[in-house]
């Protein structure tokens, strides 16, 4: 013990236990908001960069497409999300509905605080018939 490990984790959760601590990575934060994200009503897909949809196309799903995660404060994180709407649906109504969901669900699974939710419409998608 008392070996320091490296790692690229900017979110860490100390664990009142005598077996050490409990480190987050930032893609998990990350897949946490996008899966409450997508389960909103009128949500129709995250967006993410271009690399993420070519990877998306090929089958590989990545959860954190179109989320950023960035440690604020200790134990304090603000979430950035990017996301298709789709048509029909108000969009300052779906966008709080999404801000609500993610705070709960990345405070409630991970023990961290959730200091924002910005979210960016990056388009609307048309429901195929």
């Amino acid at each position: 013990m008392g070996e320091k490990i490296e790692t690229n984790y900017t979110a860490a959760i100390d664990v009142e236990n005598p077996c050490g601590n409990v480190i987050i990575a930032d893609d998990v934060i990350a897949s946490i908001a996008g899966v409450a994200a997508t389960e909103v009503e009128g949500v129709a897909s995250m967006s993410g960069n271009i690399t993420n949809e070519i990877v998306g196309k090929l089958g590989v799903k990545n959860l954190s497409k179109g989320v950023g995660v960035e440690l604020t404060d200790e134990d304090v994180v603000s979430v950035k999300l990017t996301l298709n709407l789709r048509y029909g649906y108000s969009i300052p109504k779906t966008s709080l509905e999404v801000q609500e969901k993610v705070k709960a669900q990345v405070e409630n699974m991970t023990g961290l605080k959730v200091s924002c939710v910005d979210i960016k419409i990056a388009g609307i998608e048309l429901d195929k018939e």
